[in-house]
């Protein structure tokens, strides 16, 4: 049997427009099960969940590809509850398709959680590098980033879930050309997305998701 792995987005599953890119990186045959903090809400019940005054953005996508923006605080609860749920279901690695950085989850099934996982990456990959480059999705969220421990960061939004997201990307890519390698620090950031951000910056980037599908086969395999 394939371990058992349950992916949890902060938007609607199932995320057709991200697991597909991490199961083809991965070399361990996994058996998947998904999940969303916004299963099941209609529109209203998700309008209510936006950011409140003072409250940090998160970003993310429901299942017809309408980008959502949402209020950190009342998805990190809805988080807590899912996980605690998975935690019970005999699953063996629990992955959360969000790189927002969240209160501590306490978990007894082993865990990807992918701000962490991204931001040791790069601590590890850009050893002398003077600044790095960080591309979120909402411009909004720049002020409230949480940086890299030991790392001078510039950051730049553009999001990944227009109908059109080149040129968005193009311009944070040139934005970003004074630094010397770039995170595209959200789940919702797929290959192509990379190919442009690096074109335009003339740098190595990063990309969050192939980052984690190499986290889970150096858990799993």
């Amino acid at each position: 049997m394939p371990p058992r792995v349950a992916f949890v987005t902060i938007g609607q599953s199932p995320r057709s427009d991200v697991l597909p890119d991490i199961l083809a990186e991965t070399r361990t045959p996994l058996a998947v099960t998904e999940r969303g903090a916004l299963d099941g809400l209609d529109d209203a019940a998700i309008a209510d969940l936006a950011p409140r005054p003072g409250e940090e953005r998160l970003v993310s996508r429901l299942r017809d590809g309408r980008e959502v923006l949402l209020g950190k605080p009342a998805i990190d609860r809805r988080l807590h509850a899912i996980l605690a749920e998975l935690d019970a279901g005999g699953f063996d690695l629990l992955v959360l398709l969000c790189t927002g950085q969240f209160t501590r989850f306490s978990l007894r099934t082993p865990f990807i959680e992918p701000q962490h996982t991204v931001d040791h990456f790069v601590q590890g990959l850009a050893y002398g590098a003077e600044r790095i480059g960080i591309l979120l999705p909402n411009a909004a969220q720049i002020e409230e980033f949480h940086g890299i421990p030991g790392m001078a960061t510039k950051a730049a939004g553009a999001s990944p879930y227009l109908a059109d997201p080149e040129a968005g990307l193009r311009k944070a890519g040139a934005e970003l050309a004074d630094t010397d390698m770039i995170v595209m620090h959200c789940i919702g950031y797929s290959e192509a997305m990379r190919q442009v951000v690096k074109q335009a910056s003339g740098h190595p980037v990063l990309v969050s998701r192939r980052l984690v599908a190499h986290a889970i086969d150096l858990m799993l395999s």
